[in-house]
């Protein structure tokens, strides 16, 4: 029987409309298009699944849950693969295999009557499983090497997005002082004052309900780089059984990417970064237009793009490396 109320194809829409504002910002329209529309995809599939699965009779909120869970790791896996600077050519097998297991694991462990937090677990678990297994078979197969492999085993969409919240979070100030300063300011007048502490008010909430979906050991090992009194402020509002019915989830959201938005550019270029931003300039030109471009350069600039053209990223620094990243992608736009 058809689950009633449950419209997934719009449901997958407004799922992948949400990831838009959180992909990160240096990747290329190409990019962006892909984990969008794999997100669309999958969530697509997935709900048409469950709506028709008569054996299980999955509740509207069962149904949404399991959309939603493959959704999200859909996302963040379909982040980490390019971030890591593996081919386009093999994305879609990838995360075809992430996607079949996160379906099957989280619709085993729906239908066991398990708590969220044990099902979200479990997941995550099979999903670094499966990703390992089929990183392990490209290289087996000789399409990434050694060094891709450990760059995209090492990725982890969930933890930048984490870290870079922690960055403009630390200088907040403890969840009961926020609170009762903002209390205060409410009764006194106090305009600006009021506005910006209920805005850290919000941010520490937001930061916190996400949190909420993250396994226990990665939300300790991410609390662990805050403030002891920004860590204790968001472990209060984790605390609330009714955070996600207090804080609105599209105000939430909104909080979020104004945090991402508004955080300074890092000092340190990560290499995967820049063997992403490479792979989009190679696909757009082919190596001997890349060689004419870099004749005149340093043997040691021709060195390092002839190597990241073979899928090897010499060890420069990483400024350095930037630069010529930053030359390329002028050069060919």
């Amino acid at each position: 029987m058809a689950i009633e109320g449950f419209d997934y194809k719009t449901f997958a829409q407004e799922l992948a409309s949400q990831a838009n504002g959180l992909l990160p910002a240096h990747f290329q329209e190409f990019q962006r298009k892909y984990v969008i529309g794999t997100i669309q995809n999958f969530a697509t599939l997935c709900g048409e699944a469950v709506y028709n699965d008569d054996k299980a009779n999955f509740t509207l909120e069962q149904a949404m849950l399991i959309t939603q869970i493959i959704a999200e790791w859909s996302f963040h896996k379909s982040v980490d693969i390019i971030k890591a600077g593996i081919l386009p050519d093999y994305w879609d097998g990838i995360m075809q295999k992430i996607a079949f297991t996160i379906f099957e694991i989280a619709k085993q462990t729906i239908s066991k009557g398990l708590p969220q937090d044990e099902i979200l677990q479990i997941v995550e678990h099979h999903v670094k499983k499966s990703y390992e297994t089929v990183l392990q078979e490209l290289k087996e197969r000789k399409v990434i090497d050694e060094n891709i492999l450990d760059i995209a085993l090492n990725q982890s969409n969930i933890d930048d997005m984490m870290e870079k919240m922690q960055e403009e979070t630390v200088e907040l100030e403890k969840a009961n002082q926020v609170q009762q300063t903002a209390n205060t300011a409410s009764t006194e007048g106090g305009g600006n004052t009021n506005y910006e502490t209920k805005s850290k008010v919000l941010k520490l909430a937001s930061v916190a309900l996400l949190l909420q979906q993250v396994s226990q050991d990665k939300v300790q090992t991410i609390l662990n780089k805050f403030d002891s009194q920004d860590a204790q402020a968001v472990i209060q509002y984790m605390q609330m059984s009714d955070l996600d019915v207090k804080v609105d989830k599209d105000l939430a959201l909104r909080c979020l990417q104004e945090i991402k938005v508004n955080l300074p550019e890092p000092k340190f270029v990560s290499s995967s970064r820049l063997i992403a931003r490479l792979g989009a300039v190679f696909e757009k030109i082919p190596k001997e237009r890349i060689e004419t471009l870099v004749i005149n350069e340093r043997p040691k600039v021709r060195e390092f793009i002839e190597k990241a053209y073979d899928g090897d990223f010499l060890q420069t620094p990483s400024k350095v490396a930037n630069i010529i990243v930053q030359h390329l992608e002028d050069s060919v736009s």
